[in-house]
C-alpha cells in the first residue's frame, strides 16, 4: 500500500478501554507495534452459528440460524535481525522485539484485568478485537543461541463495543428497525409489544406503514417497525 510515495505498514494498536478503540488512534493507545515488512497475505473468517439438531425418527433437519459469529483475522508477522531486509544488521538478537509484540497481543494487564483490546490498521483495513492464539517459530540463531530471525502466527477475533454487540444480537431490541409478517390472530398493539415492551406505540408504527386501519391487520402482511428514536411518542 503506497501512499504520497511513502509505505505504510501494518500497525496494531492497543488499548485498555474498549470504548477507546472505536475513535482512539495512536496518540490515544497504550501501546503500539508496527511491523517490519508487511505481510504477503491475510485470511479473514466469517462464520455462522446454526443448529444441526435432527429430530428423532426424521430423515434430515434444515440447517437453522442461531447468530453470526465474530469475524477471525490471520496474520504472519515476520521478525529480523540478519540486515538482510533493511540493510542494517544488528548483534543483538530479536528477543525484545518479539517479547513486546507477545506481551502486546496477550499479556494480562493489571489495571484493566484483561489482556489488551486491539485495532489493526492497514490500508483500507480496520479490523477491532483481541488476539486469541499466537505461535512464534525461531529460525535463525546468532553464534551465542541469540534468535535473530522469527515468524509470528497471530489469531484475532473481532468484537464490538458492548452496547453496540447486545443491540445487534438482540433481535427484539427497540434500537434497531424490524420486519415481521402479521400471523392470524396478531393485532397492532400485540405486536409493539413484542418488540417494544410496550403496546402504546401502535399509532407511530401505524402511520409508518401507512394503515388507516391498524385493528384490521391482514396475515402474511409485511410491517415495519421503527426505532423507538424514531418514533415520535416515547413517554
Amino acid at each position: 500500500m503506497i501512499e504520497s510515495g511513502r509505505l505504510e505498514k501494518i500497525l496494531i494498536l492497543a488499548f485498555d478501554d474498549s470504548e477507546k478503540v472505536e475513535s482512539g488512534g495512536k496518540a490515544e493507545a497504550n501501546d503500539s507495534f508496527e511491523a517490519l515488512i508487511n505481510p504477503e497475505t491475510y485470511t479473514l473468517e466469517y462464520k455462522v452459528k446454526t443448529d444441526e439438531e435432527q429430530g428423532q425418527g426424521t430423515s434430515g433437519a434444515q440447517s437453522r440460524f442461531e447468530y453470526t459469529m465474530p469475524e477471525e483475522l490471520t496474520f504472519e508477522f515476520l521478525f529480523d535481525n540478519t540486515g538482510i531486509i533493511d540493510g542494517i544488521a544488528k548483534k543483538e538478537g530479536i528477543f525484545d522485539d518479539v517479547n513486546h509484540f507477545r506481551k502486546i497481543l496477550t499479556e494480562y494487564q493489571g489495571e484493566s484485568h484483561e489482556p489488551y483490546h486491539l485495532k489493526l490498521v492497514w490500508g483500507n483495513l480496520i479490523f477491532k478485537g483481541r488476539a486469541v492464539e499466537l505461535s512464534i517459530t525461531y529460525k535463525l540463531f546468532n553464534p551465542d543461541g541469540q534468535p535473530i530471525r522469527a515468524v509470528a502466527r497471530a489469531k484475532f477475533k473481532g468484537s464490538i463495543e458492548e452496547k453496540k454487540r447486545a443491540a445487534k444480537e438482540n433481535r427484539s431490541s427497540p434500537d434497531l428497525t424490524h420486519v415481521r409478517k402479521v400471523k392470524a390472530g396478531d393485532t397492532l398493539p400485540l405486536m409493539c409489544y413484542r418488540i417494544y415492551g410496550n403496546p402504546k406505540y401502535y399509532l407511530e408504527v401505524a402511520e409508518v406503514n401507512g394503515l388507516s386501519n391498524f385493528r384490521s391487520l391482514i396475515p402474511g402482511t409485511d410491517l415495519v417497525f421503527p426505532p423507538l428514536e424514531k418514533t415520535n411518542k416515547q413517554s
